[in-house]
């Protein structure tokens, strides 16, 4: 695996790798660990009804503005609908194509894309706001129309930003996310906030020592949800429904406990590549600090040796959560021994 910043590295007289100040400034940033944004897809709309649902859904049903390309700020239960019908989304080519039959994948064009730009709990809300509204003018101004909103109601401040697929003045010409393209947002989004006066980077997981994925939407919610009844008091517990639970966690986490039962089946499926991968890493990190060293920047070499040296080791989902049920079941024994002291005594 070859590191972005050995790769926008310059090769000097006799090949020797230097860096520029910019490059020596995010490795400053990513051996600090300075607060890393982020920038995903969360899906997006292939009809009109979920476009507006979606539009809902971010503008809490009417009790949040809606900030537009146009500069409006539409509000109210109709503000959906108001903005899929000014952006004219009925005529999309996509809407001409069937809905596919219960069970069968939607194939279909998406109308628009769900973008979220986040910075970590902490940030000041105005600081992203004020960036997104630039990454959002740089890069979609005159060509896509979108619509964007703040929340606030999690500790990290993030805007959901609404882009739509077809082009203002050209319907051939679609907008296209792919892995370049957001790796070069997050970064664009990175110095955009920097521009605010906050720290924030963008450097892929791999590069900073993380093997886990983040998880789904969906999956996050649900298991944030069942975190925080778990927090509840007993007493507090028991007034409230509890919180479905996410149907893919418990069939992953049923195969862990199957394969720790019975000793069958692997927990380190994926192990040996990552491994590979993390090799290659640590070994473009060692290029760096011996590069780094010969243009006198020895203390900085030696930060980035320690960084390397502290990264976790490399564990599997499947792994990681065999570990935490025996960390769980650990904590439980002793309540149960109490429990079986207190009982009554059978004979």
């Amino acid at each position: 695996m070859t590191l972005d910043i050995v790769s926008y590295g310059r090769r000097g007289p006799g090949g020797t790798l230097r860096f520029g100040a910019d490059q020596i400034a995010q490795i400053q940033r990513t051996v600090g660990r300075t607060p890393e944004v982020m920038v995903k897809v969360s899906g997006g709309g292939r009809d009109v009804g979920g476009v507006e649902a979606h539009l809902r859904y971010i503008g809490r049903h009417g009790k949040l503005e809606l900030e537009t390309d146009e500069g409006l700020t539409p509000q109210g239960r109709g503000a959906a609908k108001e903005i899929t019908a000014d952006w004219q989304l009925a005529l999309c080519r996509s809407q001409y194509k069937p809905r596919p039959a219960p069970g069968q994948k939607d194939t279909r064009a998406k109308l628009v894309h769900n973008i979220v730009l986040s910075m970590p709990a902490g940030t000041p809300p105005d600081k992203v706001l004020a960036a997104a509204r630039v990454f959002a003018r740089e890069n979609f101004a005159l060509q896509y129309r979108y619509a964007m909103v703040l929340h606030t109601d999690q500790p990290h401040p993030h805007v959901h930003l609404v882009v739509k697929c077809e082009h203002e003045f050209e319907p051939d010409k679609r907008l296209y996310i792919r892995k370049d393209t957001l790796r070069q947002w997050r970064e664009q989004f990175a110095a955009l906030m920097r521009e605010q006066g906050m720290a924030a980077n963008a450097t892929p997981r791999q590069v900073r020592g993380q093997t886990r994925k983040p998880y789904r939407d969906a999956i996050h919610h649900r298991l944030c949800a069942l975190r925080a009844f778990g927090q509840l008091p007993p007493s507090d517990r028991a007034k409230h429904r509890p919180p479905k639970t996410s149907i893919f966690m418990r069939a992953k986490l049923e195969s862990v406990l199957q394969a720790l039962q019975t000793k069958r089946g692997h927990l380190d499926v994926g192990k040996e590549t990552m491994q590979r991968t993390r090799q290659g890493l640590v070994a473009g990190w060692h290029a760096i600090a011996d590069a780094l060293r010969s243009q006198g920047q020895a203390e900085l070499a030696d930060r980035v040796e320690r960084f390397v040296a502290r990264m976790p080791a490399v564990q599997t989902d499947a792994q990681r959560l065999a570990d935490r049920w025996r960390e769980t079941e650990r904590s439980r024994a002793p309540e149960r021994a109490g429990a079986n002291l207190s009982g009554p005594r059978v004979r």
